[in-house]
């Protein structure tokens, strides 16, 4: 019994009943157009005094007035949200945004005449019939109603024929409810054929997620280059004090100020990049600091970090100069880790038409333990001079790990 209860007026029934009522409310301005139209047709008949055949007659007009009005672009997005809302149909089976195309249109126009045009029977129902069975129902049990011409009217002036009411009367209300859940099904049935995405929708819906993968992808790069380095640094440097904390007191002074430097810098770039993956949202302009911060990087590093600068680094494209502060970023944590604190040497060269970096350390005694993961840093390296149009090389030179990486200056334009 609780099966077919729910069939019939559990909540999805409930609120898909309300699915179409709303449909019926929208369909009533295309009615009154209709029925002013048949009206004139018929002689100038009062809309409230008209015949069955001038009312289904303005039903008859509305739907393809309902139809036509359906092309608007606001009409999709409204019928999808009061389906997901309202016919328990499933987010990723129907389509996100205006129709696209002629056949997503017609699709379109075809849900929204459907909606209406059903939703128009079902309110007019809803409207009708309850009342009616109400008057049935009570027929037996009032005298008043017993005696009325409405008896008469609707051949149940006999006594045997008014104890038939109740049985009828609950028969009228069931067949209601059933007429509804039928209807409610048939929509959200169709939903998904008539309102899902189209391979327009779903390639612009690929589109956006490539978009988003895209922006996590570049946010994950700048954690890994900011964060990876700060650890890394503070890592070597709070090692290096440990050992010479009896003997070289001056050094350790060196080293506390380095990692006081790097974590205060990378808090500030941490929240950067944490305020854009809480809003969700990327306007192009990653966070990063330009070249003119290098100065900070090399003394949080260090005092065997070494930069020298030729040129002007005021006129490096915005762009260009975030990339290459990472760049040099990404070198030093590669350095600090394999040099076994040898000198490190970063050198940038200014152009005419690019930027020049260069780094150097001397290589390790022993090869340097494989990372679980296998690393990232030289790839990050020659992803990003390579977005840029640029060039990235590293390996040994006359006894020493060389890291060259060429970035035009116009890849920042």
């Amino acid at each position: 019994m609780r099966r077919p209860f729910a069939l019939l007026l559990g909540q999805r029934a409930r609120f898909r009943w309300v699915h179409l009522i709303l449909g019926g409310a929208v369909f009533m301005p295309y009615w009154l157009v209709g029925t002013v139209v048949m009206g004139w047709l018929v002689g100038g008949e009062s809309m409230f005094a008209a015949s069955l055949s001038v009312q289904f007659g303005a039903y008859a007009i509305g739907l393809p007035l309902a139809a036509v009005t359906s092309l608007f672009p606001l009409t999709r997005p409204m019928s999808v949200a009061a389906a997901r809302a309202l016919c328990g149909i499933p987010a990723d089976r129907l389509a996100d945004g205006p129709a696209r195309g002629r056949s997503a249109k017609a699709r379109t126009a075809g849900w929204f005449t459907l909606h209406l045009g059903v939703g128009a029977l079902i309110s007019g129902a809803t409207l009708a019939l309850p009342p009616f069975a109400v008057t049935v129902m009570v027929l037996p049990f009032s005298a008043s109603l017993r005696e009325s011409e409405l008896t008469s009217l609707w051949g149940m002036d006999r006594p045997w024929a008014q104890w038939f009411g109740l049985p009828a009367g609950l028969a009228m209300l069931l067949a209601l409810a059933a007429v509804v859940a039928a209807a409610g099904e048939l929509l959200a049935r169709q939903a998904p054929r008539l309102l899902g995405p189209s391979p327009a929708d779903r390639l612009a819906a690929a589109e956006r997620r490539a978009a988003e993968l895209a922006v996590r992808n570049r946010l994950a790069r700048e954690l890994h280059d900011s964060v990876g380095h700060a650890l890394s640094a503070v890592t070597l440097q709070a090692s290096a004090a440990r050992r010479v904390l009896d003997s070289d007191p001056e050094f350790v002074r060196e080293a506390l100020a380095a990692i006081e430097e790097t974590t205060r810098r990378t808090v500030g770039e941490l929240d950067s990049v944490l305020g854009l993956l809480r809003q969700g949202e990327d306007d192009g302009e990653l966070p990063g600091l330009p070249l003119d911060a290098l100065d900070s990087l090399v003394k949080g590093a260090g005092p065997r970090v070494e930069l020298s600068v030729t040129g002007e680094l005021d006129r490096v494209p915005e762009a260009v100069s975030r990339e290459a502060y990472r760049i040099v970023q990404e070198g030093l944590t590669n350095a600090a880790r394999y040099a076994g604190g040898g000198r490190v040497t970063a050198r940038l060269a200014l152009h005419d038409d690019e930027l020049e970096i260069t780094m150097e350390n001397p290589l390790p005694a022993r090869a340097p333990v494989a990372r679980p993961d296998g690393g990232r840093g030289l790839l990050g390296i020659a992803e990003r001079a390579r977005l840029l149009g640029g060039t990235s090389e590293a390996g040994p030179v006359d006894g020493a790990w060389q890291l060259a990486v060429r970035l035009p200056l116009g890849g920042g334009r």
